[in-house]
């Protein structure tokens, strides 16, 4: 639905003046444009209110933060000022660790239960951790080279 124009202007007055007659008409005018006035008046009351309200909040916003970044340095002043004996210093060593240097770490699946697992004699494969032997293993001779299974291991 647009703005009124001419035509329908023209349609209410006509049917304003059939219902309430020529000597109620300026009277009901009068009475319209007060009320336009009003509510245009607690228009602007309200919205000059909401305004102040919002500006207080927004400095009490400003407070608060001000008081947040206060207590966070702080915080954190004296946090660098306390001497810790668990300090993050040397915690990366450039130095390996002598156990995982010895036997590097392969992932592998797991073989199902209840299979039998086989040994093989060849040199590991750089990156894997040759396979011990069980004791079912350890009494049975060494199988073929070819029916030895795969070492399955992640390269990084």
């Amino acid at each position: 639905m647009g703005p009124v124009g001419v035509q329908e202007m023209v349609v209410i007055f006509l049917v304003a003046l059939v219902l309430f007659g020529p000597k109620k008409l300026p009277e009901l005018g009068k009475t319209i444009g007060k009320a336009i006035t009003e509510f245009r008046r607690a228009q602007s009351e309200l919205k000059a209110t909401f305004e102040g309200h919002m500006r207080e909040l927004e400095k009490e916003n400003e407070s608060i933060k001000e008081v947040t970044r206060s207590y966070t340095n702080e915080i954190y002043n004296s946090y660098t000022q306390y001497d810790s004996p668990y300090t993050d210093s040397g915690a990366i060593s450039t130095e390996p660790n002598p156990s995982t240097a010895a036997n590097p770490s392969t992932v592998s699946v797991p073989a199902p239960q209840g299979a039998e697992s086989t040994v093989s004699n060849e040199a590991p494969m750089n990156g894997t951790v040759p396979r011990t032997m069980t004791s079912e293993a350890a009494s049975q001779p060494p199988a073929s080279p070819s029916s030895a299974p795969e070492s399955h291991s992640v390269s990084s």
